[in-house]
């Protein structure tokens, strides 16, 4: 049975719901995606640092994170539409102030906090709570695998796209256009109202409270252990996606080649996460997540020992695509398994807060360490450690229903 079928006179109409979600996973990963590429127009126009606008960026990616349980508990009791249009908002502002921001402060309220929180309130993760209401336990997987493919797919778009606009009208038009892109996402989540009441068709009905879930949450040791893991995963890619460009151009390659490398990992990362999104529904996903987490660090050790080049550019992007977002279907697979789709933007919001955290110390240690020391090796090593202690983590995890939903489904 497809996940088109599944849809019912009384229930969300399943095919919209995807289609919607996965517009606003593309828009709202999108422009976060390109951010690297902004790094050298505006560094040098207002003569700032690295480590000013990779602070700015990190600030971004740690107020995302922070954002995330507060977005998952505000889509959880007042629906996914209110949510987005109010993270659309935050995020339209961001981008416009980006523009005039002459200062290191400003730079940091309007690329940090506000592009940060924009993104919290709007971005996949609410989308794939949403998927997860609306399909089956069994489809949810291949939901989640879709989704998060449809935000890769806003890396590989936007990421030329942006290197194109960056050519051809500057950086500061091109934050423009990308904030009229931002702004369609309201439209696109009205099809995705609903909230947590609102359990998915064939689940049974519970009367847990949010402060129940969570505490229930924290008490579980494979969620302590998924959300310690999912650390590794926002260093990795929040430090690629800004260091990446600049560290390529370091090594005498041509500034487009950044570019190229990121909407590279983007198309991989679409082909990864579709398949991610199937393997996690049909075998382990604690062991295919320490599996990814060791390919990174293979891949990573061969892309800094090997010689710089065009080919060893586009062999490591497209291995790391294919390594990149996977990580999440089998994550958020796994909360829904353990505690059930009803709090499940809540709890991958707490898990998604320690990815951000990786987020933000992978962007700002590698512009403070580049500016101390003009190399970022010792990152690059410290992901490919950060990797395997990542892959030994995930092995131990349980992929089974706390006790609760089994009492609740026997009643």
């Amino acid at each position: 049975m497809n996940i088109a079928s599944t849809s019912t006179r009384t229930g969300p109409n399943i095919p919209l719901v995807i289609a919607c979600g996965c517009l606003i996973a593309l828009i709202s990963f999108g422009p976060r995606s390109a951010m690297g590429l902004f790094f050298q127009p505006m560094t040098e126009a207002r003569d700032w640092s690295r480590e000013i606008f990779a602070l700015a960026i990190a600030i971004q990616n740690l107020m995302w994170g922070l954002g995330q349980p507060v977005a998952g508990m505000m889509a959880d009791r007042f629906g996914t539409w209110k949510t987005m249009t109010l993270g659309a908002a935050l995020y339209v502002s961001g981008l416009l102030l980006m523009i005039d921001a002459e200062s290191a402060v400003a730079l940091h309220v309007s690329a940090g906090v506000l592009i940060g929180l924009g993104i919290a309130f709007s971005s996949f993760s609410l989308v794939l709570a949403a998927f997860g209401r609306a399909v089956s336990a069994e489809q949810r997987s291949l939901a989640f695998g879709i989704g998060t493919a449809s935000g890769s797919l806003g890396q590989f778009l936007f990421a030329p796209m942006g290197g194109a606009l960056l050519a051809n009208v500057g950086w500061q038009d091109t934050l423009l256009v990308f904030a009229g892109l931002v702004a369609l996402v309201p439209l696109f989540a009205i099809a995705l109202r609903g909230k947590s009441e609102n359990p998915t068709a064939g689940a049974p009905a519970s009367n847990q409270k949010l402060s129940s879930a969570i505490s229930e949450a924290f008490g579980t040791r494979g969620f302590i252990l998924l959300t310690i893991g999912f650390f590794v995963c926002g260093f990795h890619v929040a430090f690629i996606t800004v260091h990446l460009p600049p560290y390529i151009a370091d090594l005498g390659l041509d500034p487009t080649w950044g570019a190229t490398a990121i909407a590279l990992i983007g198309l991989c990362n679409i082909v990864g996460s579709l398949a991610s999104g199937y393997i996690g529904g049909r075998f382990s996903k604690p062991i295919f997540l320490s599996l990814i987490y060791l390919g990174r660090s293979v891949a990573i050790f061969a892309f800094i020992m090997l010689p710089i080049s065009p080919t060893s550019v586009l062999v490591f992007s497209g291995v790391m695509g294919l390594l990149w977002l996977s990580t999440i279907p089998p994550t958020s697979g796994l909360v829904a398994v353990m505690f059930g789709p009803r709090y499940m933007a809540t709890l991958f919001g707490f898990v998604f807060l320690s990815h951000q955290i990786g987020s933000f110390l992978g962007v700002w240690l590698g512009g403070k360490l580049y500016d101390e020391t003009g190399s970022y090796d010792a990152i690059w090593w410290s992901g490919i450690v950060l990797g395997i202690m990542a892959a030994v983590i995930h092995w131990p995890i349980e992929e089974k229903p706390v006790p609760r939903l089994a009492t609740e489904a026997a009643e």
